[in-house]
C-alpha cells in the first residue's frame, strides 16, 4: 500500500537510471523492431523549454501513453520527467519498486486513502454506501462521526462503519487511536501529511531540473474527459509553466495491459507554453496556500476551476477528432473500486 513511510522513502534522481534502463533496454528495441515498428512524432517540439523545468499536461488514452513521449524526450534531449500516478500502483511491492526507480510520484487522493485503509482492516474494499458516506463527510470537512453512524444505519452499513471508526490500528503509516482522535479527524490529518510530502517531492523534482508529467483527467479514456483541479493548484503553488500535450494514436499501440507496443503511428502535438506571466496570469494567487486542502479548494475554487477548463481546452485543440471531447461519452468509473 501507499503509506506515509513509503512516501518518506521516495528519493528522486536527476538522472533516473530506471528510466534510462527502460528506454534503452525495452522501449528502444520494441519501438524499432521490424515487426513492431512504432513511429513517434513530436509536432511542435520547439514549444518545449530547454532551460527550465515545466509541467507537461497530457491526455491519458491508455496505460502506457507516456512512455513514447518520455522516450523521445530522453533520446532527443536527455530530458527526464517525474510522472504523477495513482496510489494503487504502489499496492504491490514489485510494481511499487518499479514506480520509485522510474521517478513516478504517487498522488495520495482522499478516495485512495479511504479505500486502502478499509481494505487493509476489513480484508476487502468498503461497501459502496460506506465509501460514499465517508467520502462525502471528508469532502465537507465534517468531524461529526455521530451523524456518520446515523446515516450508516439508514444505509445498512453500520457494522462496517463502526469497525472503521472504532478499531485502533496503523492507518497507512499513522497511528490511529479512536479514544484520542475520531476517524474523520484522523483521515483528514493523514491526507494532509501525505499531501505535504507530495508537494515537497514536486518541489524537489523542479529543483533537480526534472519536468513533471501530469494527466489532469485523473483517469484513462480514449476521448478527453473533464479535468481535475490538482494540476492547476500545483502549478499555481510552484509558479510553474504548463505545456499542453495532445497524445494521438497511442491507444492502438497499447490497447490493453501489455507493455510492449503493437506498433503504429503515434503523434504528440505540443502546444505553446502557458506561463505565469502569460496565459496563467489571470489566475495567479498572491498569498501562500497549501494545494489539495479543503481550505484552498473552498477559498480559491473559483480560480482553480476556470484555469483547469483552460488547460483542458488547450489539450483538446491538440487532439485528433477521435480523441477530442464529445457529449454522451461514458465517463470514468466511480466509487471505491477504482482505487485498488
Amino acid at each position: 500500500m501507499l503509506t506515509l513511510d513509503v512516501l518518506d522513502s521516495i528519493t528522486l534522481s536527476k538522472k533516473p537510471w530506471g528510466q534510462v534502463a527502460l528506454a534503452a533496454g525495452i522501449l528502444m528495441p520494441n519501438y524499432h523492431l521490424p515487426w513492431t515498428r512504432t513511429k513517434i512524432k513530436l509536432e511542435g517540439a520547439d514549444n518545449i523549454p530547454r532551460d527550465y523545468p515545466v509541467i507537461f499536461a497530457m491526455n491519458h488514452t491508455d496505460r502506457f501513453n507516456y512512455w513514447p513521449f518520455q522516450y523521445r524526450l530522453w533520446r532527443d534531449w536527455k530530458m527526464f520527467t517525474s510522472t504523477w500516478v495513482k496510489g494503487k500502483y504502489y499496492n504491490k511491492p514489485a510494481v511499487r519498486t518499479f514506480m520509485i526507480k522510474t521517478n513516478n510520484l504517487a498522488v495520495p487522493s482522499r478516495g485512495y486513502l479511504i479505500t486502502a485503509d478499509a481494505a487493509t482492516l476489513l480484508g476487502h474494499p468498503p461497501a459502496e454506501h460506506t465509501y460514499r458516506l465517508i467520502r462525502e463527510a471528508i469532502d465537507r470537512g465534517s468531524r461529526d462521526t455521530r451523524a456518520l453512524r446515523e446515516k450508516a444505519a439508514e444505509k445498512g452499513v453500520l457494522r462496517e462503519i463502526v469497525t472503521l471508526l472504532d478499531t485502533p490500528r496503523d492507518m497507512l503509516g499513522m497511528a490511529f487511536e479512536p479514544h484520542r482522535q475520531n476517524y474523520l479527524e484522523a483521515m483528514q490529518e493523514l491526507f494532509s501529511r501525505m499531501m505535504e510530502k507530495f508537494v515537497e517531492l514536486n518541489d524537489q523534482a523542479f529543483d533537480l531540473g526534472l519536468n513533471l508529467l501530469v494527466f489532469p483527467e485523473g483517469t484513462r479514456s480514449v476521448r478527453l474527459q473533464e479535468g481535475k483541479p490538482g494540476l492547476a493548484q500545483m502549478a499555481l503553488r510552484m509558479n510553474a509553466t504548463i505545456v499542453p500535450v495532445g497524445c494521438n494514436g497511442s491507444d492502438r499501440a497499447y490497447p490493453g495491459d501489455n507493455p510492449f507496443s503493437k506498433g503504429g503511428d503515434l503523434l504528440y502535438r505540443v502546444g505553446e507554453p502557458m506561463t505565469p506571466e502569460g496565459d496563467l496570469a489571470p489566475f495567479q494567487i498572491d498569498e501562500r496556500f497549501t494545494p489539495f486542502t479543503l481550505e484552498a479548494e473552498q477559498k480559491y475554487g473559483d480560480i482553480f476551476e476556470p484555469m483547469t477548463e483552460l488547460i483542458m481546452d488547450r489539450i483538446n485543440e491538440l487532439l485528433d477528432p477521435r480523441h477530442q471531447r464529445a457529449d454522451g461519452v461514458e465517463g470514468p468509473i466511480k466509487g471505491a473500486d477504482r482505487f485498488l
